[in-house]
């Protein structure tokens, strides 16, 4: 199964694709997208969906992650973000692909099983679990596969619940 992660951002969107078969879990590739501030929200999420669209063609995912909206101090970052996953989902949405999504919570949890896991606890749990030899950079990236983790133990939770 192979999956991608989405930690969506209008400035910086990072993702990440992994191959999940059974319990073993392999880094096919990660990046991030960026847009400039100077552009307007219109042309910089259009860029987010055309750059999307190009990642979907190269790596053919089967299934797809995006982390939920949870809190922002600054209710102008939540909205332009929000409307990121808009352009996200509906790209997805597109392609045909599944589509899950997950709380920074439910993601800190699955790779940490401490739900007030740090930043640099995360990455550290990506790069074991992944078997890479540095943390994933930006850091985007590395939630974007984060993220892409968590919905591969979500599925075979479900799969061990479904087969009882």
């Amino acid at each position: 199964m192979k999956i991608l992660g989405i930690d969506p951002g209008t400035a910086t969107l990072g993702w990440g694709v992994i191959n999940a078969e059974g319990g073993r879990l392999e880094a096919v590739a990660y990046g991030h997208i960026s847009t400039s501030k100077d552009l307007p929200l219109a042309a910089r999420l259009k860029e987010i969906a055309t750059d999307l669209e190009t990642l979907l063609e190269i790596h053919q995912p089967e299934e797809a992650a995006v982390e939920e909206l949870f809190f922002f101090n600054n209710q102008k970052t939540a909205m332009a973000v929000g409307q990121a996953r808009g352009a996200i989902l509906l790209t997805l949405e597109r392609f045909g692909i599944r589509i899950a999504e997950y709380t920074p919570l439910e993601i800190k949890q699955a790779l940490t099983n401490y739900g007030r896991a740090d930043k640099l606890q995360v990455q550290t749990m990506v790069k074991a679990l992944l078997k890479l030899k540095t943390i994933p950079k930006p850091d985007d990236a590395a939630d974007a596969l984060a993220i892409a983790v968590c919905h591969s133990n979500r599925r075979r939770m479900e799969n061990i619940r479904n087969s009882k």
